[in-house]
């Protein structure tokens, strides 16, 4: 499931390819249909993210949530390989698409693709937790998810996969933002420190950043500025039983809450 990053991702691609443009949208797959008929034709006001969820605002308080789940993905197509592509049937089950003149994007495989209105976008966004990538001078968003944390006796491991706690994190950036915080990942959430809490909110800020600029989640801070093979991009994601990149030992691997949870066991006590 793509994690946070890429969502806002897609947001700020749609923006600089759609935003203030009338949207031409249908439906090749049949299953977005009726939806697609109600914006169809719609100015796209802007595009935005909250944890793994898209939101399409459009004019008249129309909204389109979008949530890609495990199988969910996006094709875009740029200048004359739109024209090209209307004209032949469309690849796979394509779910909605979007389109101008000179750019498209093919939606297939979403858990999630509805119109709402307003209240129902502000509904969903009420019950998301604060997103990293939608920080705010305030510290409120930082606040809240302290909050939602030091209430709660599930281990920190779980309360990060959590996104009515946290918005947009997944399992990569899970194990990495605490192996960088030195937390053990069954810690429980009430016995983390603001001062802990405050690090992993702030660590988690600059390294999906990273994923934003990038595309791709690095986070080891010397490998930010080239481009790294996957393989080498973490610290301890999928690196079960070879040795921690700081201190050697092994690094482990167990299931909690049915997703695989990765950790060095020496550097997270």
């Amino acid at each position: 499931m793509p994690e946070g990053h890429t969502v806002h991702r897609t947001a700020n691609q749609f923006n600089e390819q759609f935003a203030g443009k009338a949207l031409t949208i249908d439906s090749p797959q049949g299953r977005f249909s009726a939806g697609a008929e109600m914006v169809n034709g719609l100015i796209l006001n802007r595009a935005f993210a909250v944890g793994k969820q898209l939101f399409l605002e459009f004019q008249g308080g129309l909204f389109i949530r979008i949530h890609l789940g495990i199988y969910g993905k996006w094709r875009w197509y740029q200048g004359k390989a739109v024209a090209k592509v209307l004209q032949d049937e469309p690849v796979g089950q394509v779910r909605a698409r979007f389109y101008t003149d000179t750019a498209m994007a093919d939606l297939r495989g979403p858990t999630v693709c509805e119109v709402i209105v307003a209240e129902e976008a502000d509904r969903v966004r009420d019950q998301l937790g604060p997103d990293p990538l939608n920080d705010d001078p305030s510290g409120l968003e930082l606040a809240r998810f302290i909050a939602r944390v030091q209430r709660s006796k599930q281990p920190i491991g779980a309360l990060l996969m959590d996104q009515a706690v946290i918005s947009g994190v997944g399992n990569v950036y899970r194990a990495e933002l605490l192996f960088r915080a030195g937390i053990d990942p069954y810690l429980e959430g009430n016995r983390l420190t603001e001062e802990q809490l405050r690090s992993i909110w702030k660590d988690a800020v600059a390294l999906m950043q990273v994923g934003v600029a990038t595309g791709f989640m690095i986070t080891r801070d010397d490998l930010f500025e080239s481009d790294p093979s996957k393989s080498e991009r973490n610290f301890v994601y999928k690196r079960e039983g070879q040795p921690c990149r700081i201190c050697g030992h092994e690094v482990s691997i167990a299931l909690m809450q049915a997703r695989k949870l990765y950790w060095c066991g020496n550097c997270q006590r």
